[in-house]
């Protein structure tokens, strides 16, 4: 029998696309211009922070966060804490802007870092925790926060498949120094491609708007700063002063007329995911597969499916069902498993460095997701658990 579950469907909707067609016939500015600057302030004002930058993709929200964050420690190198289960431009931008990466071990409840292995992994080379909240699951604690706190260790937001997640009622992207968001197809908010940065920090804001675009100078909003740039470069046209050798990462107005139109239906979008997941997990084999997550606050991207004992066999047979029945999934779950395996960071970890982290371990060879969306019918996730709870 063939289900004909992908792992997103009708992101954009008609609606959408009917937004699009309106704007484009008042005959606009198409690159980023107003409709930016109202989506960057709808989108703070929903997350509630002070600033956001709408940028071309969550990867690039990743990489101005590590070039901000060098810029403000004025200095090359440091260290940065980092998940083993992300995806795989967390760790590039972390690499690219000279940290070195400190991986930790995943909690098997939530599939975020494991609190307890980042601790003691601070030290004075310590410059950032860089949290990926995996497949919309909350890895935030009081403990977490209270010891960053303590030790004046930024807290960075991977958020890109969390929208609307929650900690203690407070969504998260609201926590951390920065945060970083995508609103690629398969995500909670799409504008087909983009993202956001986001932050409560004026001085990271402007310097964010600048690394957004080559470096400009004419990009920040604080006149004072304009004003220290054109004073200490007087031969320089003000139009043209670049401070950092930065990126073109632009959005343009078609994507954010998209974004603005989904905003509005986020929160019950995210309700829906919710309360697929919570069918899916209630008909789902407890013995086959793990059921006891910790889903407080979280807002669910996918079905995440791992197989409580370690079986390749089983596992062999598990895919080969759902390819037969047209069931699109990602093994190795976010970002294809434990990153630590990946050949980018070869001569960066030691050998067999993987070894060190026996639970993503597991979700690299027995996890994967499959796809949940807000129109997904109940027959569907039915005739899903029923395939998944047969195979033997």
């Amino acid at each position: 029998m063939q289900i004909n579950l992908p792992l997103m469907d009708n992101n954009i909707t008609k609606d959408d696309l009917e937004k699009v067609i309106d704007f484009l016939k008042t005959e606009p500015i198409l690159t980023q211009s107003s409709k930016v600057r109202e989506f960057e302030q709808k989108w703070s004002e929903w997350l509630g922070v002070k600033y956001s930058i709408y940028l071309n993709s969550g990867s690039s929200a990743n990489q101005i966060t590590m070039l901000a964050l060098k810029i403000l420690a004025g200095e090359d190198g440091g260290e940065v804490i980092v998940p083993t289960l992300t995806w795989v431009s967390d760790i590039a931008a972390v690499l690219q802007n000279g940290f070195k990466p400190v991986f930790v071990d995943i909690n098997s409840d939530n599939l975020c870092m494991a609190e307890d292995q980042v601790l003691a992994n601070i030290t004075d080379k310590t410059r950032a925790v860089f949290m990926t909240y995996v497949q919309g699951f909350n890895g935030l604690s009081d403990k977490l926060l209270q010891e960053l706190e303590a030790k004046n260790i930024p807290l960075i937001e991977d958020v890109c498949e969390a929208h609307g997640s929650t900690f203690k009622g407070k969504l998260l992207g609201s926590y951390g120094f920065i945060s970083n968001f995508s609103f690629y197809y398969a995500h909670h908010l799409s504008t087909i491609e983009g993202g956001m940065v986001c932050t409560n920090d004026e001085k990271v804001y402007q310097i964010m708007r600048m690394l957004r675009s080559h470096g400009m100078v004419r990009e920040v909003t604080d006149n004072a700063i304009k004003e220290d740039y054109k004073n200490k470069y007087p031969e320089l046209n003000p139009d043209f002063i670049f401070a950092h050798p930065a990126y073109n990462m632009r959005n343009n107005e078609i994507g954010a007329v998209i974004g603005l139109n989904q905003l509005p239906r986020l929160d019950e979008n995210n309700r829906k995911r919710n309360e697929n997941y919570k069918y899916f997990l209630e008909r789902l084999d407890a013995k086959k597969y793990k059921t006891d997550f910790d889903t407080e606050g979280m807002s669910n991207y996918a079905f995440n499916l791992i197989v409580k004992e370690p079986d390749y066999a089983f596992a062999e047979r598990l895919m080969s069902k759902l390819r037969e029945a047209k069931v699109e999934f990602r093994r190795g779950s976010a970002g294809g498993g434990n990153q630590v395996r990946q050949p980018y960071l070869e001569g960066v970890v030691p050998e067999n460095h993987h070894e060190k982290f026996p639970n993503v371990e597991h979700v690299h060879f027995y996890g994967m997701y499959i796809g949940n969306f807000p129109d997904l019918q109940r027959d569907k996730i039915d005739a899903l658990c029923n395939l998944l709870n047969l195979v033997e």
